[in-house]
């Protein structure tokens, strides 16, 4: 199919475009570059830059391009962010979300693929997380993600729109070859910086709480391999044919890792010491957070490849050596 990827030149979305092209389908980007990176795109795939709630931009991509579904990979992901700039993330993720369904919708493009987050359950009571456990975002990130799902349901039910979300837990790791991998300014996510922390690009990588109900005492969370995620967002296009059709899906490991199991496992991988610093618990931390994905596995046929948190950081650490500074190198 011809797949506009909203948001293709970032971290998931740069991996979804190569796994497309592995599976037979004809890629399209569209990224406004806030965030995202032109390198991250091979240069014969078609790219726009523009944004995805600008209907002048993205009507002309859906007719020329003869686009057949659309991916959605173009929110704000950072939750202390949201919490001080939330007219920022409602503006992005839910009113420019909104824009671009209108206009996929007006110019007969009914089937979507919506990255979403395990944000959206708040803090748990149950684990592993299943899809039909109560939402309640605590931050503005996870409640626009929220409100996203519900205007898909609505837009299923009266329009015919067919979607899929995908609720993610950690996004991790890099393309095989090294190509592409992650690079975000700020960094946020764990793995990243215990590498920079074991390269000395940064000074320290800090522990936030050791004293949790977890086997070490630091927090618990399941990762997953950003080219897994991606295999799964294409799995499900063939159940996107039934017009008004609606999927929610966890996409994790199920096997969560500690703080100190992903900082053991960056030293075992690159064979470098990372300094450590031990400090307080931050708020809103809960002690474990990890996905029963069993429903993706069983409807789509979806495999995990990385099931060792190992092999994912040393995809990880080939991207890193090959590119220390990111996409700028």
């Amino acid at each position: 199919m011809n797949v506009l990827v909203v948001g293709g030149a970032g971290y998931i979305g740069s991996h979804c475009v190569r796994q497309l092209l592995a599976a037979g389908h004809r890629p399209v980007v569209l990224d406004n570059l806030v965030f995202g990176h032109r390198q991250a795109v091979a240069p014969e795939i078609p790219f726009y830059d523009g944004d995805l709630g600008d209907p002048a931009v993205v009507a002309p991509i859906l007719k020329d391009e003869q686009i057949e579904l659309v991916m959605h990979f173009a929110a704000f992901a950072y939750v202390g962010e949201s919490v001080t700039e939330p007219r920022k993330y409602y503006e992005n993720n839910f009113v420019a979300t909104l824009r671009l369904l209108e206009t996929m919708l007006d110019n007969g493009v009914s089937k979507f693929v919506f990255s979403s987050t395990c944000a959206t359950y708040g803090e748990p009571d149950t684990l592993p997380m299943v899809e039909t456990l109560p939402q309640a975002p605590i931050n503005p990130y996870g409640q626009t993600k929220l409100d996203v799902e519900n205007c898909l349901k609505a837009f299923a039910h009266a329009y015919g729109l067919s979607f899929a979300a995908f609720r993610y837990f950690n996004a991790a790791g890099a393309a095989e070859d090294g190509s592409i991998g992650e690079d975000h300014k700020p960094e946020t996510h764990l793995i990243p910086l215990v590498i920079d922390a074991a390269t000395g690009r940064r000074e320290n990588i800090k522990i936030f709480g050791t004293d949790y109900d977890t086997p070490d005492g630091t927090c618990l969370r399941d990762y997953v391999h950003v080219d897994d995620l991606s295999r799964a967002h294409i799995a499900v296009f063939d159940k996107l044919n039934e017009p008004g059709a609606g999927y929610f899906y966890n996409l994790g490991t199920g096997r969560p890792n500690s703080v100190r199991e992903i900082i053991n496992a960056v030293e075992a991988v690159t064979g470098l010491k990372v300094p450590v610093v031990e400090a307080d618990r931050r708020a809103g931390d809960p002690p474990a957070l990890y996905a029963d994905s069993s429903k993706a596995q069983a409807e789509l046929g979806w495999e995990i490849k990385y099931t060792e948190v190992k092999d994912i950081i040393a995809t990880a650490w080939k991207w890193h050596q090959a590119h220390p500074n990111g996409f700028d190198d």
